[in-house]
């Protein structure tokens, strides 16, 4: 297909996805935003950053499956990493586009980092603000940690009680999300707290919510050898972009991610947590047209 503005109901492996083009006046290589979560939604992002991205790159927008404005497959199985990766080869094949560049936020930067290995023919260059790494343990321990460091007392309290309760490290970590309020989230996500309650606001404005299916669907099927192990394979040109303050996915997944791929650089933003593509945005835009345009 010839790129053109507008969004887009698609019929792909039997789910209609829900996609948006912008900036196709640009004719640059595609820019494809993989949003986080796992089970989010790209509706706060496509009102902040997003029309400044596309001011000179073209945009390509879409929500996985069972996210957002995208439909839910039957099984609420179907939302493994091969899934995803199935999913992401029909929509490059439905642009028509020799290869794309990959820009994926949080849980996004994981999924970018899979599809990379996945088909590295269709990749150009990938950027990872924030990325995770669910398949390690220690991403758990990172959040738990940083839910300590901004919690108030009573609310360490509750902490300190999940942690002695008996379960899988998982279950204490799903536990811990259902038991904090909304003002520590922000906290633990947001730095400039007026920026998280933004979120917050785009966030309800939105009236999109995340069924945890996704997380609970890559937890009980993941994959067979995790990615860490194979980041050495991926040969691309990454920039990864981190918050020194981030306390949900954190410089120490960053760093892990950096150290075993090949070509990748990491750049720390000192004002920022978790979103820094919205608490830096004008430095932040300046690191990534400076990568993609080299």
């Amino acid at each position: 297909m010839k790129i053109k503005n507008g969004e887009y109901k698609q019929y792909i492996n039997g789910v209609i996805h829900w996609i948006k083009i912008d900036g196709a006046e640009n004719h640059t290589t595609p820019l494809v935003i993989i949003h986080g979560g796992p089970g989010g939604n790209v509706y706060a992002f496509e009102r902040t950053i997003g029309p400044l991205l596309s001011k000179n790159r073209t945009v390509i927008y879409y929500e996985q499956r069972g996210c957002g404005r995208s439909e839910s497959p039957d099984s609420e199985h179907a939302f493994t990493f091969k899934d995803l990766i199935n999913d992401f080869k029909e929509i490059h094949h439905w642009l028509g586009v020799e290869k794309v560049d990959l820009f994926g936020y949080s849980f996004g930067g994981e999924l970018a980092l899979e599809i990379t290995h996945a088909v590295p023919n269709k990749i150009n260059k990938v950027i990872l603000p924030g990325p995770s790494l669910i398949g390690l343990k220690t991403q758990y321990l990172i959040q738990m940690a940083g839910f300590m460091s901004v919690a108030d007392p009573s609310f360490i309290s509750v902490i300190e009680r999940i942690l002695e309760e008996p379960g899988t490290l998982e279950e204490r970590y799903v536990r811990l999300w259902k038991a904090a309020d909304i003002a520590t989230i922000d906290r633990l996500l947001f730095e400039n707290q007026s920026l998280a309650t933004e979120y917050r606001r785009l966030t309800q404005e939105s009236k999109m919510t995340n069924t945890g299916l996704m997380l609970k669907a890559i937890q009980n099927k993941p994959p067979t050898i995790p990615l860490y192990e194979r980041l050495k394979e991926i040969k691309q040109d990454i920039l990864i972009v981190t918050g020194v303050h981030d306390r949900n996915s954190g410089v120490p997944i960053s760093n892990q991610i950096h150290r075993q791929l090949e070509n990748s650089k990491l750049v720390l933003f000192n004002n920022s947590a978790h979103f820094p593509y919205m608490e830096e945005p004008q430095p932040f835009l300046e690191q990534l047209h400076s990568f993609l345009e080299v």
